[in-house]
């Protein structure tokens, strides 16, 4: 990996991460362009931070060998109250915007988003149905797992 690509992915991470902690703790002020108060930051706060960098970490490292390599993957993602993670990179990644038309690329778009997270009329602190790219509804990691059936002759005695 070369110094650049090394570069363009923490930038990446980096982004996704301050829009999932954007979505967490800002209702207003989203690019922070005047010192934060406490009327920025919503009254009732939900979403895990303590899962979402490392979320990040394996979506962003994740897209990068599915690129790399062409691979036909998936990311199954346990952790419910890591929703800021997958809709940090649906936003990043512009899927977020073409269902979602009125959250868009600019700071109105931005200030939309981080409002509408876990706020009255806006959407779970989960990965929920409405959330792109999501396949589940569940809280924890066991909604995730699949399972595989043993055929009755393959159980060892």
């Amino acid at each position: 990996m070369t110094d650049d690509e090394l570069r363009a992915l923490d930038a990446y991470w980096r982004a996704a991460n301050y829009l999932s902690v954007g979505q967490i703790y800002l209702l207003d002020n989203p690019l922070l362009r005047e010192p934060l108060r406490p009327e920025h930051v919503k009254p009732r706060l939900l979403g895990h931070w303590g899962t979402t960098p490392g979320l990040n970490f394996l979506y962003t490292h994740l897209n990068r060998a599915i690129r790399e390599r062409d691979l036909d993957a998936i990311f199954v993602c346990g952790p419910g109250h890591g929703g800021p993670a997958v809709v940090a990179h649906s936003y990043l990644e512009g899927t977020y915007t073409e269902l979602y038309p009125h959250i868009t690329g600019d700071e109105s778009g931005l200030q939309a988003l981080f409002r509408q997270f876990s706020f009255p009329g806006g959407i779970p602190s989960h990965a929920a149905p409405e959330t792109p790219g999501s396949i589940h509804e569940g809280g924890e990691l066991g909604y995730a797992l699949l399972t595989r059936t043993v055929r009755p002759s393959t159980i060892p005695a």
